[in-house]
C-alpha cells in the first residue's frame, strides 16, 4: 500500500505540473488533431500523460527499494526494458512522425530485453502440442515477443475515450496484484500496486473531463508492463493457468484481433490504418453522445462511454481473478466475453441495440442517429 500511495501522489503532482505548464510545451505536447477519425475531443489537449506515469513508477520503485517495499534489482530491470516502447510512443506523441511499425518493433525490443534481464519468456500455454513447441527456445522467444508487443499495442488501440484504457489497466493490475499476492510473488505484487497508484494519479486529470491524455507513450508503457507481469506470473508459478494471461486481458486483446480482421479481411485496408469503427466509438456515436444525462455534451458522452467498456471487460477479469487455476472457467470466460462483444457490436452496427443500453435516453436509436451514414 505504501507503493500505491506514493505512486498516486507522485503521479498526481507531476500530471498537475504538465497540465499547468502546457502553454510552455504546447507545440510539442498538445494534440491539435480534432478532426481525425478516432478523435473525440473538442479542443487541443496535452497527450504526454504517460510521462507522469512512468516517472511516478520510477520514483516510487526507487524509494520503495530503499525502504524495502519492493525488490530493487528486478524492478529497475523491468523499468529498463520498458524504456524502448515508452520512448517510441512518447516521440510519436510529440512529433506525430513515428510509424506504427516502429512502435511495434520498439515493443518487441522491450520484450527481448525483458526476456534477457528478467527471463520473462512464455514457456507454456497449457496446450500440449504448443507446449512441446515452446521447448524450442527460439519459438518460445518469438511467441513471447508477439504476445508482449501485441498487448502493448492493444492498450494503445483501446485508448479512445476519457478513462477507457486507464480504467481497464487499473482493473487488470488489480487482478494481477491479487493473484501475485495469493501466489507469494512480492515483485509482481509491488509493481502492480505501483502501477495502480501511478495510473490513478493521472486519471484524476483525465476523467471524466480530460485535461490531459495518456498518449501513445503511456499506453505502450502500461500495456508493456501488464504483458511482462503476466508472462512472469505464468512462468514463475505452475499453479497459475496460462489462460489467465488471456482471460484477464481479453478486452484489449480481442479488440485488436477483431480490428485486424475487420480492417484487413472485411474492408481490405491496411491493418494499421485508423478508423472509427471500434466498439467504443460505436457506443459513443450511437448511444452516449445522445444521452439525456450528458445533455448532448461531447465530453460527458465521451466519459460515459468508458463505463460500458469497463463493465464489459469484467466478464473476463472477474473469473480470471478468482479462478486463475481453473482452465475450464478461464476458457468459458473468454468465450463469454467474445460472444458478448460480438453481439453488442452487431446490434450497434444494425441499429438494433438492446433496450437496456438506452435506458437513460429520451429518444430511440432511430431518432438519435437520424442522418448518420451507416459505414458498414
Amino acid at each position: 500500500m505504501i507503493n500505491l500511495t506514493l505512486s498516486f501522489l507522485t503521479s498526481f503532482l507531476i500530471t498537475l505540473l504538465i497540465v499547468r505548464y502546457t502553454p510552455l510545451l504546447g507545440r510539442f505536447s498538445l494534440d491539435w488533431d480534432l478532426k481525425g477519425v478516432q478523435k473525440n475531443h473538442s479542443h487541443p489537449i496535452p497527450r504526454i500523460g504517460g510521462l507522469a506515469i512512468i516517472l511516478a513508477a520510477g520514483i516510487t520503485c526507487t524509494f520503495g527499494a530503499k525502504f524495502g517495499t519492493n525488490p530493487r534489482e528486478e524492478t529497475m530491470l523491468l523499468l529498463a526494458a520498458s524504456l524502448a516502447p515508452f520512448a517510441s510512443g512518447l516521440l510519436e506523441d510529440m512529433t506525430k512522425r513515428i510509424s506504427p511499425r516502429v512502435r511495434l518493433l520498439s515493443a518487441i525490443a522491450g520484450a527481448l530485453i525483458g526476456s534477457w534481464l528478467l527471463n520473462a519468456v512464455i514457456i507454456r500455454v497449457d496446450l500440449p502440442l504448443i507446449d512441446k513447441a515452446l521447448l524450442f527456445a527460439p519459438f518460445a522467444l518469438v511467441f513471447t515477443f508477439v504476445y508482449v508487443a501485441g498487448v502493448a499495442n492493444a492498450m494503445n488501440i483501446i485508448d479512445g475515450m476519457n478513462g477507457l484504457s486507464s480504467g481497464i489497466s487499473i482493473l487488470i493490475f488489480a487482478s494481477i496484484a491479487y493473484v501475485a499476492h495469493d501466489t507469494g510473488d512480492w515483485f509482481v505484487t509491488s509493481v502492480a500496486f505501483t502501477m495502480i497508484g501511478a495510473i490513478l494519479g493521472f486519471v484524476v486529470w483525465n476523467y471524466p473531463v480530460a485535461s490531459i491524455f495518456i498518449g501513445d507513450g503511456g499506453a505502450y508503457f502500461v500495456g508493456f508492463v501488464i504483458a511482462e507481469l503476466l508472462v512472469l506470473l505464468v512462468a514463475r508459478h505452475p499453479d497459475v493457468c496460462a489462460w489467465y494471461a488471456g482471460s484477464v486481458a481479453i478486452y484489449p486483446i480481442f479488440e485488436t484481433v477483431f480490428s485486424i480482421y475487420r480492417r484487413r479481411f472485411l474492408k481490405g485496408r491496411a491493418m494499421s490504418q485508423p478508423d472509427d469503427l471500434h466498439l467504443h466509438t460505436l457506443i459513443y456515436k450511437r448511444v452516449t453522445r445522445h444521452s439525456w444525462i450528458t445533455g448532448g455534451s461531447r465530453e460527458r458522452g465521451n466519459a460515459r462511454t468508458s463505463i460500458y467498456l469497463w463493465a464489459l471487460s469484467l466478464i473476463g477479469i472477474v473469473p480470471a481473478t478468482f479462478f486463475y487455476k481453473n482452465p475450464a472457467v478461464l476458457f468459458l470466460s473468454m468465450i463469454g466475453f467474445v460472444a458478448a462483444y460480438l453481439l453488442l457490436y452487431r446490434s450497434l452496427v444494425l441499429f438494433r441495440a438492446p433496450r437496456w443500453i438506452f435506458a437513460n435516453q429520451r429518444h430511440s436509436i432511430e431518432s438519435s442517429t437520424a442522418g448518420e451514414t451507416n459505414q458498414h
